[in-house]
C-alpha cells in the first residue's frame, strides 16, 4: 500500500519518544511510516510495528544529518518532521495534505503545549499560530542572531476563519510539513555548511521557501502540542559545551549569510521580505539597513 505521509524524528534520549511515535499512528487517517533517527541512546520501549523505521548512525551526528537521513529512507509523497515529545490532532495527516495547495509551500499546524505527563493539551499556556524574525541586533543576546519571536499582534488581529491558512514569516521548528519534492529538490535537503548540526533549522527552511517563491503558512485547522521542556525535563538532545558553542557560531554565521543575499537560488533579497512582505514586523526599524551596515557584517 503507497505511503501518503512519511513522518521524520530527530531523536536523541527523549522520555517521550515511543508515546509521540504511538500517538502518529493512532491519530493518522492516511497511511503513514515513522522514520526516527536514533542519535543515542535507543528509545524505550522500542515498538515492533511495520510503520515505524529506526535508524541508528553508531554516534551522535546531529540534528541536521538526522533529519537528512530520515528523508532518504521516507516512501511518501509527503514529510513532516516533528520532535521526539509531541501529540497530534486527530485526523492530522489528513487535514494538512488536503491542504497543501502548492508544492512550495511550508504548513505548520497551530501550535498547542504539552502537559506531558497527563498526555494531553496544556492549557495553562497559550497557543501560538506565528512568528516573525528579529532583526539580529549585534551584542544584544548570547548570540547575533535572527530568531522567530512569538508574534502576538499578529495572532489576535488574524483571529477570523478566513486566517485559518495564512502566512507567517518564521516558524519554531517543532513540527513541519511540505513534498519530499520540495525537501529534496528545491531546499536541498538541511545543510551542515555553517549552521553546523543543530542550528537554524528554522531559518534555513523559512527564508529558502519564502526568498525562493515559495510560502511558509500556518494551518489553523488542525493542531499538534509540543512540550516545553525547561529546567523539569532538561534538554533532551543534549549538546556539549564545544557544540552549544558550534551552535552560536552557527546562529551567528547564518544571519550574516541572509543579511547579506549570499544564497544564489534566491529570486528576493531579505528586503522583500522585511519591508514588502511583512512590512512593520517587529524590531526592524526602518534604519535597518543602515545598521547592519554599521556592524561592518560582510
Amino acid at each position: 500500500m503507497a505511503i501518503d505521509l512519511s513522518v521524520v524524528i530527530p531523536n536523541r534520549n527523549s522520555q517521550f519518544a515511543t508515546k509521540t511515535i504511538q500517538d502518529l499512528l493512532e491519530k493518522a487517517a492516511t497511511n503513514i511510516e515513522v522514520v526516527v533517527n536514533v542519535d543515542e541512546n535507543w528509545p524505550d520501549p522500542l515498538l515492533d510495528d511495520k510503520r515505524v523505521t529506526y535508524i541508528h548512525p553508531g554516534e551522535p551526528r546531529g540534528m541536521r544529518w538526522g533529519i537528512n537521513s530520515c528523508v532518504a529512507l521516507a516512501h511518501g509523497k509527503y514529510i513532516m518532521k516533528t520532535d521526539d515529545h509531541c501529540m497530534f490532532a486527530p485526523g492530522f495527516d489528513k487535514i494538512l495534505i488536503k491542504n497543501h495547495l502548492k508544492d512550495n509551500w511550508v504548513q505548520i499546524p497551530r501550535r498547542y503545549s504539552l502537559d506531558a505527563e497527563n498526555w494531553k493539551i496544556n492549557d495553562s499556556r497559550p497557543y501560538r499560530d506565528y512568528l516573525y524574525l528579529c532583526f539580529p541586533e549585534k551584542g544584544k543576546k548570547h548570540d547575533d542572531g535572527m530568531h522567530g519571536v512569538e508574534w502576538w499582534d499578529r495572532q489576535r488581529k488574524r483571529s477570523n476563519p478566513k486566517y485559518d491558512i495564512d502566512d507567517t514569516p518564521s516558524m519554531q521548528g517543532s513540527c513541519w510539513f511540505m513534498t519530499k519534492n520540495h525537501f529534496n529538490n528545491f531546499l536541498h535537503g538541511l545543510s551542515e555548511e555553517g549552521y553546523g548540526q543543530f542550528s537554524q533549522e528554522s531559518q534555513e527552511i523559512g527564508n529558502k521557501t519564502w526568498l525562493g517563491g515559495g510560502a511558509l503558512k500556518v494551518n489553523k485547522k488542525t493542531w499538534y502540542a509540543h512540550l516545553h521542556k525547561g529546567k523539569h525535563y532538561g534538554r533532551m538532545y543534549h549538546i556539549s559545551h564545544e557544540e552549544n558553542q558550534r551552535m552560536i557560531d552557527g546562529t551567528n554565521w547564518s544571519a550574516k549569510y541572509w543579511m547579506n543575499n549570499r544564497w544564489k537560488d534566491r529570486i528576493h533579497d531579505i528586503d522583500w521580505l522585511v519591508d514588502k512582505k511583512f512590512p512593520g514586523m517587529p524590531t526592524w526599524p526602518k534604519n535597518w539597513k543602515k545598521i547592519w551596515a554599521s556592524y561592518g557584517q560582510s
